[in-house]
């Protein structure tokens, strides 16, 4: 691996390159032995402040940031939208504005409108992460299953991976598709017909409606929350029927690839995307995925601020 983080922000993984990514995939490497020690800290943030800014609920992502600040030794603050300012009219940028004055460093953003990160991250000169916005993108989820795949199967080249459930709604989706056929991994999308959006071949994933299919010949499985209050066009009657065409079961497993490796980004729906038996059999990775978002957070927040060090350093 060539090349330096030459980013301010982390907006999502259209945009980076297939070398940047393997930068953050390096660098998470790196930083998961910290969370192995008896004092789980690194000094590579002191003095830095993060501001986790959410406009949505949240508990892994935050508290996943959250911990990933504390273990590099920045400062952090959590702001949650329904208690601030926002409740009185206050914008996005404004907002933004208000906390750069304060002398953040970094602001990690959730938001309900696809682009809100890119739109902060164009009206304040200091680090801008996104933590998922509207259906667009979801960029630390995706590396950090990408980096949980790498870690399981040794590489990402080559391997093939099923992404199954609520494609329409997900950003956890999109970002995966992009960041896994960068690196070279094919991807098939299987979901009801009208939950898969129109243009998701062109982002290089192949398509079906049949979880056989998607199941037989696939190293690796995510499988996402079926978004039910999100389904205006009423594309199943019931969370029943999806579990009974859709559902990843230990027959299904059985039937099609029984070593597959299981992923779900949370929260899991048990019963309704996944049983309870896989959900927890030995082929699951969905806790080793919490643990590597710390590491892989980490990343994201070194490396970004190692950018904003740098414009510090010229505009004193």
């Amino acid at each position: 691996m060539s090349g330096l983080w030459t980013k301010k922000d982390l907006l999502g993984l259209e945009d980076l390159s297939k070398d940047e990514l393997e930068l953050i995939l390096s660098t998470a490497e790196s930083f998961k032995e910290v969370s192995t020690r008896e004092i789980k800290k690194v000094p590579a943030l002191r003095g830095k402040t993060v501001l986790n800014l959410f406009y949505e609920p949240s508990t892994r992502t935050r508290v996943s940031f959250e911990v990933a600040a504390k273990r590099l030794s920045a400062d952090v603050i959590n702001i949650a939208a329904e208690t601030s300012s926002v409740r009185k009219g206050e914008t996005l940028i404004d907002t933004g504005r208000n906390l750069e004055a304060l002398k953040a460093d970094i602001i990690v953003v959730r938001h309900n409108a696809s682009g809100a990160a890119a739109i902060l991250a164009r009206h304040v000169n200091i680090s801008v992460v996104n933590a998922g916005d509207g259906w667009h993108e979801h960029p630390t989820q995706a590396l950090l299953d990408i980096f949980t795949l790498k870690e399981k199967l040794g590489r990402i080249d080559g391997i093939k991976v099923s992404i199954v459930g609520d494609i329409a709604h997900s950003r956890v989706a999109r970002s995966n598709i992009w960041g896994l056929t960068k690196l070279g991994a094919q991807v098939m999308v299987c979901a009801p017909e009208l939950l898969i959006p129109p243009a998701i071949e062109k982002m290089g994933a192949r398509v079906t409606h049949d979880i056989d299919e998607a199941l037989c010949n696939a190293d690796a499985v995510n499988i996402l929350r079926m978004q039910f209050e999100r389904d205006e066009k009423g594309a199943f009657p019931n969370k029943q029927e999806y579990f009974k065409r859709f559902g990843i079961t230990e027959e299904r497993l059985k039937k099609n690839n029984k070593n597959i490796i299981i992923m779900h980004p949370g929260p899991i729906n048990r019963g309704i995307e996944i049983s309870s038996e896989i959900a927890d059999c030995k082929n699951s990775v969905i806790l080793e995925q919490v643990t590597n978002g710390i590491a892989v957070r980490m990343a994201v927040l070194f490396l970004v601020s190692g950018v904003q060090e740098k414009k510090d350093e010229a505009t004193d």
